[in-house]
């Protein structure tokens, strides 16, 4: 694994813990932030050719795929 993808990954990682902490504490705000922030490094891995789905859980990525309809 290069150390971008090792990198992409770890943000992916925090990015996903932040946005469920948020959710669970009710923060609506905070969570479409963490959100925005997943989307924006799921479009990155995109378009270097990286596939995320293992890392992403399916639900997140549905909902950003309809997001960016």
């Amino acid at each position: 694994m290069s150390q971008f993808v090792a990198a992409l990954r770890g943000q992916v990682e925090d990015v996903q813990r932040a946005l469920r902490a948020a959710r669970e504490a009710g923060h609506p705000y905070e969570a479409g932030l963490h959100a925005g922030r997943l989307a924006d490094l799921v479009d990155l891995a995109r378009h270097q050719g990286v596939d995320v789905q293992h890392w992403v859980d399916p639900e997140v990525l549905a909902h950003l795929a309809e997001e960016a309809r």
